[in-house]
């Protein structure tokens, strides 16, 4: 809704507009090509012989402009257009909008209705409803975990078999619903240097990579006092929590030391967004299928 001067500007200029289109053309259809027996010029003369003639618009092509200016003004009349003006038929862009996606949500609605009483079971093996998944999928996740699902720093990789919070169809669904909130807190200032040092090297052991045992030793005791609550005392995680399993080789930002010291200094702060209100229950039953089929489809 526009305040009262740029009602009466848009008005005003949109108005003047129009006419003065209408005098342009009615001013230069009286200009004539010929006075008498001469030939009307504008002046312009080049290469001693070329002269350039001032001659009017045909008279079908003046009077298709004309249907233009009219079309304008009825325009303006039955549409928006003249400031906060409604026009005869009160039609806006959003009512049309609306209208559309209702009508696009009751055409889809009757595609998911087929899928509304099926198992998770039946849904993951259903190649329909996957396939409405992976749209749905490209559409609302795929900016974060990659058009495949394989993810990227920070954002979980989908096809394997490491989960943060588990992977039962009711897991996936809370997931995809509700969103989640990981905090990993900085450890930096109560274990110094050396101990987040010592920390990384034992980590590492527990992943499975070449670690000093000296150094791992050393770092299993800080573990034990700081980490153990979230990890486990096994190292492989708390899916209440979305703690990580620091027992395999599925890193989430990365498994080097860099990263690792990175972590474990200043710690990590990771948020899946809620769908609850971006997509339908029916709607997020199909992603659910989608994303639990890709882990299914490595194998593991």
């Amino acid at each position: 809704m526009l305040n009262a001067f740029w009602h009466w500007f848009v008005i005003v200029g949109t108005i003047a507009s129009i006419l003065a289109c209408w005098w342009l053309l009615h001013w230069t259809k009286g200009v004539s090509g010929r006075k008498g027996n001469e030939v009307g010029s504008t002046g312009h003369v080049w290469d001693e012989d070329l002269i350039e003639l001032n001659a009017p618009l045909p008279r079908w092509w003046l009077h298709l402009f004309n249907l233009t200016i009219i079309f304008a003004l009825a325009y303006l009349v039955f549409y928006p257009g003249l400031g906060n003006i409604d026009g005869i038929l009160g039609w806006t862009q959003v009512q049309q909008l609306e209208q559309e996606l209702e009508q696009a949500d009751a055409r889809q609605q009757e595609v998911f209705e087929r899928f509304t009483d099926m198992r998770p079971e039946e849904l993951i093996a259903d190649a329909e409803a996957v396939g409405i998944g992976r749209r749905l999928f490209g559409n609302y996740c795929a900016m974060c975990h990659g058009s495949d699902g394989r993810g990227a720093p920070g954002f979980p990789n989908l096809t394997d078999d490491a989960w943060l919070y588990g992977n039962s169809w009711e897991q996936v669904a809370t997931s995809i619903r509700d969103g989640r909130a990981g905090v990993m807190p900085p450890m930096g200032a109560a274990l110094g240097e050396e101990g987040v040092l010592e920390t990384v090297v034992y980590v590492q052991q527990l992943s499975g990579q070449k670690a000093d045992p000296g150094l791992a030793a050393a770092g299993k005791q800080r573990y034990d006092t700081l980490c153990v609550a979230c990890h486990g005392p096994d190292g492989t995680g708390n899916p209440m929590l979305g703690a990580p399993n620091l027992t395999d080789d599925a890193w989430l930002y990365g498994g080097t030391p860099a990263v690792l010291t990175e972590t474990i200094t200043n710690g990590r702060n990771g948020n899946m967004p809620a769908h609850r209100d971006l997509l339908s229950e029916e709607r997020r039953r199909l992603v659910a299928a989608y994303v639990l089929s890709l882990s299914a489809d490595t194998g593991d």
